[in-house]
């Protein structure tokens, strides 16, 4: 195991709830293992999968163990394997039973009094879905919460379904944990390269002068995924895009690429100017949006999203939307800010592409643009879309890019924690700046309710049919033009560039 400083205390419990669920199979024990096979874990951890389903502590490991991360080749892995199962258990019990909660704070104590622990440290992961978060949050505070000790409680998204439903949750929440308790995760506040945001913002005095409206024509965040619903149509059906990714996800990544800088390193600092911002964008005009659904694939080997038996036929549930935003503050007024995202399209990526303004006089007025895209995935990336002279006796300038690929720039040996991974960390040290703060949650579904409410309403509009495999619906092209973004067809540009342009000098 590699020999890191361990900076949380000794004998931590960590207690998944839902513990048989898919969320926790495929994302929140595997994080768990990636701490505790890069050191980040203590090895007098102890972790308790808890859950509905009758298993023994064999069969949650046979459970989880696939999608564990490492490599089959190095020992310290296989170990760490070994090591991680050994300190799991699994205690069976209902979500609003007094008496197995009671049950599982007596396994607790046993495990702390086993290891002389004075106070108890507990991290409680709720992976389970909103409508029994109350039921497990009561029974937590009534008999699993130590009178000497520290509890943190992490709450998985969707942190309820609109404004109203936000608002109860966090009524029935808050007498029960406080702010400084509370972690409400939001895994892609976790991506190294949102995480990277903040440094690359501030840390470049370059990038901080021209951030701003004097320079930046366009902002784009981007979400594409390659699949459709497939397994989740019923779930997908009550949420649609918008909820799915847009109001958490990727209105996150815009707080942190748009915010003022922080005064301080400090989560609340780090979170007030969050507030700041979404406090500054305008309302969402409903008739300025771009929404779609998925048909057939055209050569009908991909079914179309109503094709799904769990969905309703008669469903227009939105599986793309292009929304513009505008913020309404001195360093952001005027620019264009487009958040999209889809299911079953061309690609899978998520981006962040920031096109600044044009030369407009000079011997240069019709060169590119410049762009800088942040690539959060896959294969973490950011490049710079740069003008410069093609080699050459012409003075024939080209678009080239100065380019930063992480897999490339950094060797194997540097460690990329998971989402998950990076965020769990961040709970075990009570660093909540990568965490969801109410009144930034409450600001976010105020703003997307009222939309939501239009689209989802008897006489809501259409979405525009797409096929799936599409690089989007019809019509997106004209609408990023209409909401200034330029394309730079005439370069026929693409990135990555493999080799350099060959060039006929014969032509000059």
């Amino acid at each position: 195991m590699p020999d890191h400083n361990i900076p949380f205390q000794e004998n931590t419990i960590i207690v998944v709830f839902g513990a048989s669920g898919d969320l926790a199979k495929k994302k929140t024990f595997p994080a768990l293992f990636g701490l505790y096979r890069e050191g980040q874990l203590d090895k007098s951890t102890k972790i308790i999968g808890y859950a509905r389903s009758n298993l023994t502590n064999s069969d949650l490991a046979n459970r989880i163990k696939p999608y564990l991360k490492y490599d089959n080749q190095n020992e310290s892995h296989k170990l760490a394997v070994d090591e991680f199962i050994n300190i799991l258990s699994y205690i069976q019990g209902s979500y609003n039973s007094n008496d197995d909660f009671i049950k599982l704070e007596s396994y607790i104590n046993s495990l702390d009094n086993s290891s002389n622990v004075k106070e108890s440290h507990r991290l409680y992961y709720l992976a389970l879905p909103p409508s029994v978060f109350i039921d497990v949050a009561q029974n937590l505070k009534k008999n699993c919460y130590p009178e000497d000790g520290v509890v943190r409680l992490i709450v998985e998204k969707p942190f309820g379904h609109d404004l109203e439903s936000s608002r109860e949750l966090q009524k029935s929440l808050s007498p029960l944990f406080n702010e400084n308790e509370l972690f409400r995760i939001d895994h892609y506040l976790g991506k190294e390269m949102v995480k990277n945001l903040i440094p690359l913002r501030f840390s470049n005095i370059f990038l901080s002068s021209c951030w701003n409206n004097k320079f930046i024509d366009s902002i784009q965040i981007t979400f594409k995924e390659p699949f459709g619903t497939e397994g989740r149509g019923g779930y997908f059906d009550n949420i649609g895009i918008i909820r799915d990714v847009m109001q958490n996800h990727l209105l996150q990544v815009l707080t942190l690429l748009l915010m003022e800088q922080p005064i301080d390193f400090n989560a609340e600092s780090i979170r007030d100017e969050k507030v700041k911002l979404l406090k500054s964008i305008d309302p969402i005009n409903v008739n300025d949006i771009l929404i779609g659904q998925y048909t057939k694939s055209l050569d009908g080997k991909k079914p179309a999203y109503l094709d799904d038996e769990t969905v309703n036929k008669n469903s227009k549930t939105v599986t793309y939307a292009a929304i513009p935003l505008s913020i309404n503050n001195e360093r952001w007024n005027g620019v264009p800010i487009i958040l999209k995202a889809g299911k079953a399209l061309n690609e899978g990526k998520v981006e962040i592409r920031i096109q600044f303004k044009s030369v407009n006089y000079g011997v240069f007025k019709d060169s590119a643009r410049n762009e800088l895209v942040i690539r959060v995935q896959p294969d973490e990336a950011m490049y710079l879309k740069m003008n410069i002279k093609v080699p050459g006796v012409a003075n024939r300038v080209s678009i080239s890019e100065l380019d930063l690929t992480y897999k490339d720039r950094f060797s194997s040996a540097f460690y990329i924690p998971e989402a998950y991974e990076s965020l769990i960390k961040d709970a075990l040290v009570d660093d909540h700046s990568n965490f969801v703060r109410d009144d930034e949650l409450d600001i976010s579904w105020a703003l997307f309710t009222p939309l939501l409410n239009y689209i989802e309403s008897p006489n809501g509009p259409n979405p525009i049919l797409y096929p799936y495999g599409a690089r989007s619906p019809n019509g997106m092209a004209e609408f990023m033009k209409n909401h200034g973004y330029v394309y730079e067809s005439k370069e026929n540009y693409q990135w990555p560039m493999t080799t350099p342009e060959k060039i006929n000098s014969s032509k000059f």
